[in-house]
Parts: structure tokens; sequence; C-alpha cells
């Protein structure tokens, strides 16, 4: 331990984290919507761009449930090319790390957009995203199938050199098949788990709440499910794992990397607090200190560690 305390550095492949805090795609725009709050994260993983402009499913978009959120958006975006136009050059300047998160319809699409992102300056690594469960064609369809999920992603690792990350989905028989078929495609990491799928009805009125019907459900309701799928997919694979799901405050995070993540991404909960990732970054801090830790990567996967030991 330094005398500035416990190191926060992690590494995701060839992506130099300061911290493991990752504003998750989706909850923090294109970065700089949450520009007062970027410099508090690791990475900024933007929000999902497609080849063209999508304009997401009608509305309502959002519910509250118990303990959690329902989302429909459906990938709503102006499309790679006015990302990078008019939303990478004001990203740059947020002073941490940009992610773009790309999602095709086709595994060809995914590699012609990894191949359009990358040469752009200022992104850092990709983020395959073939997990979004609220989209009518493309997006899960990708993720809860193995060979399909290898397309993708291969597709991506054949058109760029930057760090690749598969987002996975949760709406799986086997989530571990997924992830050993995504790294043996190319990924460099995985992050899990997107939302799992739901939805809501309105009672009164007798119909779906949702403008699409179905959605995507985030929030504390899903850690417990998110933690488990973390766990196996960090025994499954020897990449890094990048686990979100409910985190709300240090303790939730500090149980992922417990269970074997590296980073983990914060996402739903920065919409009740905007500070929530200061928050967890320094509390996270404070667990090390009080554990005796020299830094992160020695609690990485401490919670599997103890149990083999009790098994032995």
């Amino acid at each position: 331990m330094s005398a500035a305390g416990p190191s926060l550095e992690v590494d995701i492949g060839a992506l130099h984290l300061k911290n493991p805090v990752l504003a998750a795609s989706g909850t923090a725009g294109f970065g700089r919507e949450y520009a007062h709050f970027a410099p508090l994260f690791g990475a900024i993983v933007a929000k999902s761009v497609t080849l063209g402009p999508r304009a997401g499913n009608p509305p309502p978009r959002l519910v509250e449930t118990a303990c959690g959120l329902l989302n429909s958006i459906g990938l709503e975006n102006p499309g790679v090319e006015a990302f990078l136009r008019d939303e990478l050059p004001a990203a740059r300047g947020l002073g941490v790390p940009i992610v773009a998160s790309i999602a095709g319809e086709t595994a060809a699409e995914y590699g012609e957009l990894a191949r359009t992102v990358s040469r752009a300056d200022g992104v850092a690594a990709i983020e395959v995203n073939i997990s979004c469960p609220n989209v009518a064609r493309g997006g899960m369809l990708f993720g809860v199938d193995p060979a399909q999920a290898a397309a993708a992603v291969g597709a991506a690792r054949a058109a760029t050199r930057l760090p690749l990350i598969a987002k996975l989905t949760p709406n799986v028989t086997d989530v571990c098949a997924v992830a050993r078929a995504v790294v043996d495609a190319g990924a460099d990491a995985v992050a899990l788990i997107n939302t799992v799928a739901g939805m809501a009805i309105d009672a009164e009125r007798r119909r779906p709440v949702l403008g699409g019907v179905f959605g995507g459900l985030s929030g504390p309701a899903i850690k417990p499910i998110a933690l488990r799928m973390v766990w196996l997919v960090a025994e499954a694979i020897d990449r890094p794992v990048i686990g979100m799901g409910g985190i709300c405050d240090a303790r939730d995070a500090v149980e992922f990397i417990l269970a074997g993540a590296a980073a983990v991404g914060v996402g739903t909960a920065t919409f009740v607090d905007p500070g929530a990732a200061a928050r967890v970054v320094d509390g996270i801090r404070a667990y090390l200190v009080e554990a005796g830790a020299r830094s992160l990567r020695d609690i990485i996967g401490a919670a599997r560690r103890w149990r083999d030991a009790a098994r032995a």
C-alpha cells in the first residue's frame, strides 16, 4: 500500500482504468450529458450506436417497478456517423476513456461498426452490445445463441485492434456457453449483465404500460441474478469480467469484485443519485484500507478463493 492508499487501478485487456467503476452504456448518454460527473468514473461507456439513426420504441418507455426500472428505449440513437461527428469530440474532453458501444442487425454490421469507430480519434475500446432486450431485430437474438454471439464478436474482432468487450444478456439458459464463445471469437473481456426481460400491465386500462410491450428490468431487483452470473462466468473464462446489475453503493460493487469482476458498471443508480459513482469509488477504497489490501487486484475473486479453500 502506497502513502496515498491502495491502488484502484485495473486493466481490462489493453484498456487501463484509474478506478474500476464504469458508467454503464445507456445511462450517461454519450458522455457530455454527464460532464460534471464524468471524471469520477474509470471510463464512460457511451450509448449504443447503430449504422443508421434509430427512432426507438414508442412511448411510454420507462416505468418504475418494485426495486427496479423497466425500460423500452429500443436503441434510439443518431447513428454511428452522427456519434463520431457530433458527440465524440465533446466526450474526448471529459478526461476519462470513452468506450464506444455498437449494436448491429447482422454480423457484417458489427464488423462495419467496429471498423468505423476504430478510425476515430478518442475511442479507447469497443463494447459489442449483443444483449439489448427491447429491439425487434438484432440485439438479444445474437446474445442468446453462442454461435451467433461469436459471429458478431468475430466480425468486430476482424475489423479492429481496439479492446473488445462483449456485453452479455442474462436471458439465456447457459450464460457461460455464450461467454466462452465470445472469448474464443476474440473478446478481450465480457460485461454482464444487461437487463432482464420483463413487462408491466396497467390493470385499470387493461393494457401493457410500455409502448413496446416488453422491456428490460434494471436496478436492485436484478442484483442477485447478476452476481450469480458474474461468479459463473468468472470461473468459466480467462478474461476480465465487468460486473453490473443493481449496483447502488460500494458494498454492492465490492460483492461483484469478490465474485470475480475486475471492474463494475453503475447505471440505474445514477438516475436516483448522479453522484453515486463517487460514493462507490470512495467506498471501494475504504474497504481496501480496512482489509489491509494493497490494491484492488488483491480482492478480485476473493470469495471464490474462500470457497476453494473451504473445499480443500
